[in-house]
């Protein structure tokens, strides 16, 4: 029994199709790299080897096991197990890997260090799925319906295949399945093609490839009867292809730069402007080879995209998108895919069209779906009262105008809450038809609690916007910012009595937003420039008009404040140092240099009475030195006529 198939999906055997039945069995394991069929409890009378980390896979053979030992999945439940969290089954794994911008493992063309890459990317994914909280209990996946990626089907005795039902276009219309694959054997007249891409950590690989050959006329087929049988044309074909790389992601970090200036900021390193550019021209690259290939992308059966949620706006979701954002041909790879590179591209489209081919007899499947239906956990019975749940309102399914409009509304608030003025100049005149006066009022599905364009710009604080929303657009700014618990209120301002009187003061407008001077100031100089447009004073709330000469004479005044300031400064110094002037004596003038001093011989005798004290003091000093010494006499002899005369 094994995995191993040389059949193709679209160019079955005819006795192989006529026997075909769909095959109802409930598996416990979801599909693997080479998935089994009917996954179960094993049993002693199969003989089925199973991994008992990986939530009861099995295998038919000792190196399918191996194999499995040594996946990242096993890898990576092994590492959580032993952090004590519950492990996860291949399906939430490869969407775990589908989430990080890094693949788990390395590059198919580096072979020396792919070991230790792969090593490391278990390990990072280990790290960063630490804050999602554990994971869902073997006995939660078991009680729901468990989901595999394979329909099977069965041909008695002993013959099973299965297919993935992302190739069928209901995948999860199971009754329609069979029919579904037998219409698949008859190739259209123009063949059948698939576009496969896929982008992750900066790397890129796309192709176009025929998955089968165009359809034989019945009189080409007799002619090709009588003539030499040609050589077999291979399944499938790659018609196009194309890879390249991009510097997105740090070293040993993960994680886009986008994803990092979200999160903690714009950084401001010359690597996260290198990275920020790989990101621009790797979305530049791949929607110019997008537009380059539509002719062919146009005629694809089947569309294979594999990229997080960040990546995958590259492809779908913008203005004149080649691939439409609900095109029903759209599919994920149903199962985990290694870094982008053309021979990853082919190992994934090799495991899509060939069927997975086991031998079970139908004894053995019985069993098996006993054995399951044994390992069930058994409800308890426990009596419950049905109480009445309240209806929760059905979501609203936006048609696809709406749809565009939403998104032309989200893009308009961030250009002006960011403060981009030439690209809200240009999608205000691309869009001013769609999108209304510019005194429209922001939906309310935005969750924004200002009323007009006038008041996001007025709080965001860029002056350059509001300038351009007053005079060149002419908003109106005597709109009130909307009350969180009265609504739009008109004038609550005007005196009256009664539960009007409540509202007093709390009526505010644009101006009212605007936390930075400048930005009011813009405001005053409208007034000032513009009195009849609006009323300034009154609704508006402009407080007061900015003309020019007001400026001028503002300017002016803060000029001979600052000169008036400086000259008060200077004033204390020349004070201070008057001071310090008064209270320290003059200076000696510097003596003359007197003779060196003749040594005394030790015969000679000293004079009676010999020197005074005051010239025995600075006897040997120099000019400075006596200086300083006499200063410090002096000084004392101040501070004790002071302290006479204070005691007087």
């Amino acid at each position: 029994m094994s995995h191993s198939s040389q059949y193709h999906v679209y160019s079955l055997p005819p006795e192989l199709q006529e026997t075909l039945t769909p095959r109802n069995l409930v598996n416990t394991s979801q599909p693997s790299r080479a998935p089994s069929p009917e996954p179960a409890i094993a049993t002693s009378s199969s003989g089925l080897r199973t991994c008992n980390i990986c939530l009861g896979a099995t295998f038919l053979s000792l190196g399918d096991q191996r194999a499995h030992f040594r996946s990242d999945w096993h890898r990576y439940n092994v590492k959580t197990r032993l952090a004590g969290r519950n492990p996860v089954t291949e399906v939430a794994f490869a969407n775990l890997v589908d989430t990080l911008d890094d693949s788990l493992s390395g590059s198919e063309s580096s072979s020396d260090d792919e070991g230790s890459s792969e090593s490391d990317a278990v390990e990072t994914l280990v790290n960063k799925t630490k804050g999602l909280g554990r994971s869902p209990s073997p006995e939660a996946e078991t009680r729901a319906a468990p989901r595999t990626a394979l329909t099977w089907f069965h041909s008695p005795p002993s013959t099973q295949i299965g297919v993935y039902k992302a190739l069928f276009s209901d995948p999860k219309d199971t009754f329609s399945h069979l029919s579904e694959l037998k219409d698949m054997q008859r190739s259209p007249d123009e063949g059948r093609t698939w576009a496969m891409f896929m982008v992750a950590g900066g790397h890129f690989a796309g192709a176009i490839v025929r998955v089968s050959q165009p359809g034989e006329d019945e009189e080409e087929s007799t002619i090709a009867k009588k003539k030499k049988p040609p050589r077999p044309k291979a399944d499938t074909e790659v018609l196009r292809h194309k890879t390249f790389h991009r510097y997105t992601t740090r070293r040993k970090q993960g994680g886009s730069q986008a994803a990092n200036d979200n999160a903690k900021g714009p950084a401001k390193s010359a690597g996260a402007l290198l990275r920020r550019y790989g990101e621009q021209s790797l979305r530049d690259d791949i929607r110019n080879l997008l537009l380059e290939w539509s002719d062919d992308i146009r005629d694809c059966e089947r569309i294979w995209i594999r990229a997080n949620s960040s990546n995958r706006k590259i492809f779908v979701g913008y203005d004149d998108a080649v691939i439409a954002k609900g095109d029903e041909r759209l599919r994920t790879f149903p199962f985990p895919t290694r870094r982008p590179t053309q021979s990853e591209l082919a190992r994934c489209l090799l495991e899509l069209t060939r069927v997975k081919v086991t031998h079970f007899t139908e004894d053995e499947l019985r069993a098996q779906d006993e054995a399951y239906v044994a390992s069930l956990p058994k409800p308890k019975a426990v009596p419950v009262v049905p109480v009445p749940e309240p209806e929760k309102p059905r979501p609203v399914k936006l048609s696809k105008e709406e749809e565009i409009l939403r998104e032309k509304w989200s893009r308009l608030l961030q250009m002006v809450v960011k403060g981009r003025l030439e690209p809200l100049k240009a999608f205000w005149e691309r869009e001013t038809s769609n999108m209304g006066p510019i005194d429209v009022r922001i939906p309310e599905w935005t969750g924004d609690r200002r009323a007009t364009l006038l008041q996001v710009a007025a709080q965001a604080g860029h002056e350059d916007v509001v300038h351009w929303l007053l005079v060149e657009a002419r908003a109106d700014p005597t709109i009130p910012v909307p009350h969180p618990d009265f609504g739009d209120l008109d004038d609550p301002d005007d005196g009256a009595d009664g539960p009007d009187a409540l509202l007093k003061g709390t009526r505010r407008t644009a101006y009212d937003l605007a936390r930075k001077q400048s930005v009011r100031d813009v405001f005053r100089r409208a007034a000032a420039d513009h009195p009849d447009w609006w009323d300034w004073f009154g609704s508006a709330r402009v407080p007061s008009a900015l003309s020019k000469e007001m400026e001028e004479e503002r300017e002016e005044k803060k000029k001979v404040r600052k000169k008036g300031l400086k000259d008060r400064v200077r004033e204390r110094e020349a004070r201070e140092r008057e001071k310090e002037r008064e209270l320290s004596p003059p200076e000696l003038e510097p003596e003359k240099e007197l003779p060196p001093l003749l040594p005394q011989s030790a015969s000679m005798t000293r004079r009676l009475g010999g020197a005074s004290g005051a010239a025995e003091g600075v006897a040997g000093l120099t000019p400075e030195m006596r200086a300083k010494v006499e200063r410090e006499r002096r000084a004392r002899a101040a501070e004790a006529r002071l302290k006479a005369l204070g005691s007087k």
